[in-house]
């Protein structure tokens, strides 16, 4: 045996057990029929700052997620909430203490991104707002706009920030339905929230919402 096919060999062995290694979560389906009316979630809804470090059960954060972008329509695989030329250029990441996830809509489970509690890093970068460490989860929407640039142009920025818009609200309103409260914050330095993440280069962050129990 050659001591190059033994080497890559090796290296074969080493990046397939990295790929072996990443966690992936399979989360329960989402329930359509909930017992609290549209209505109430509008009138409750309220921005809230100070969280207590309850943890969230995996059937909310599910709901939370088919809220943001979960699959509504398996026939064209339209989503939660509406994007134009239904490109469907956001992306949501979840940090918590076990590290930061990455929400796979079309099979509906967690990636795992990084493996550490990168929230109080976030923290830092988002001008030092308490919620963020406080909150059990924060949801984290990026958007990679090239496909609708493609077909928008000029636009694209606006129906990025429309669409940011769209699934943040579908959180809020789903989080109140769960008994639970949120804050979206847009105030943070760009570049070093991306870095903290460490998010592709075409991917820029839009909003953090952490979501939890009142405080």
């Amino acid at each position: 045996m050659s001591k190059k096919f033994l080497a890559a060999t090796c290296l074969l062995f080493f990046f397939s057990s990295l790929a072996a290694a990443v966690k992936e979560i399979n989360l329960p389906q989402p329930k359509i029929n909930g017992k609290v009316s549209l209505e109430e979630t509008i009138h409750n809804r309220r921005s809230v700052r100070d969280y207590t470090a309850r943890e969230i059960s995996i059937d909310q954060l599910a709901q939370l997620l088919w809220a943001a972008q979960g699959i509504t329509d398996r026939d064209f695989n339209f989503r939660a909430a509406p994007s134009a030329g239904a490109i469907y250029p956001l992306i949501i990441y979840v940090a918590s203490k076990d590290g930061v996830f990455k929400y796979d809509p079309l099979n509906n489970k967690l990636v795992e991104h990084l493996s550490e509690d990168m929230r109080p890093s976030i923290l830092r970068a988002s001008l030092g707002q308490a919620a963020i460490n406080q909150a059990p989860v924060s949801f984290i929407i990026t958007a990679n706009g090239y496909r609708t640039r493609e077909k928008f142009g000029a636009r694209t920025y606006r129906y990025l920030c429309l669409e940011a818009g769209h699934v943040a609200e579908n959180i809020n309103l789903q989080a109140v339905a769960l008994g639970l409260c949120s804050i979206s914050i847009g105030s943070f330095w760009d570049d070093v929230v991306a870095k903290v993440l460490k998010i592709p280069y075409n991917e820029e962050p839009l909003y953090i919402i952490p979501i939890g129990y009142q405080g």
